[in-house]
């Protein structure tokens, strides 16, 4: 029987993670060109220009930055991000050549499904407020691992290479003009996943689909669909967990 992983290894597994995870979540973000976080929804129609009313509709679009993200609860913000963690996840998956190598060597639902629950286990905790990255490390280490984790500060020399390893797995995430595109992102996703496949006999224990998603993956010719649906379940379960941990904190 393979020797357990030590907590210690996990954490310093999932320090850099998270680190890396800001930027790639911040990619997933709409970008705000035409000042509709500070517009507000207009209560009823009016005398108003064309562009105006153009304006006023996109700022009630559920998305980062309008006004009518302000106005949904956390529970509701954290549903956008189960949906948006979960298209990336998918065109990380789907489309050949973003996980290069990678790709080649690892299982793809594993890698990139494990990458995925990370993610929106961050921006689900950003949601209800928790930023210290310590609790952060603990509520992935609870919910991907089924590990009660108590992370502790690190030394200067540990910061350092939690930092440098970080860089590594967002890599080349902006483009000459400072932006994000859905392939830099999903390249990341990869790299990411890799990063938690390095503790590869602890991913089991993540939230997986119901037992039906995992029969139909295993059937020739639509394989694909039940793991596809299957991701999307797990993704979903770990929200729920994640959501409950987090209400239930004092």
């Amino acid at each position: 029987m393979a020797e357990a992983i030590p907590d210690a290894a996990v954490v310093a597994v999932l320090r850099p993670f998270v680190r890396a995870a800001r930027p790639v979540l911040a990619g997933l973000r709409d970008a705000d060109p035409f000042g509709l976080r500070a517009r507000p929804v207009p209560e009823a129609e009016a005398d108003r220009a064309l562009h105006d009313k153009l304006l006023d509709g996109l700022a009630k679009v559920k998305v980062p930055g309008t006004a009518r993200w302000a106005s949904m609860d956390v529970e509701e913000r954290c549903r956008w991000w189960v949906y948006r963690v979960g298209r990336v996840t998918t065109i990380a998956a789907a489309v050949p050549g973003l996980g290069g190598a990678l790709a080649r060597s690892l299982p793809v639902s594993s890698t990139v499904g494990a990458a995925g629950q990370g993610l929106l286990l961050v921006a689900i905790a950003g949601e209800h407020g928790v930023v210290d990255e310590n609790e952060v490390i603990a509520l992935l280490g609870h919910i991907l691992f089924e590990r009660d984790l108590t992370p502790r500060k690190v030394d200067e020399k540990a910061d350092a290479a939690a930092d440098a390893r970080a860089e590594e797995l967002t890599g080349d995430l902006h483009d000459d003009d400072g932006r994000s595109t859905a392939r830099r992102v999903a390249t990341a996703v990869w790299r990411m996943g890799r990063a938690l496949y390095s503790v590869e006999d602890e991913l089991d224990k993540r939230p997986h689909g119901r037992f039906y998603h995992e029969a139909i993956g295993l059937l020739p010719g639509i394989g694909a669909v039940g793991k596809y649906f299957g991701e999307w379940s797990g993704l979903k379960r770990a929200s729920k967990q994640a959501h409950r941990r987090l209400a239930a904190r004092p």
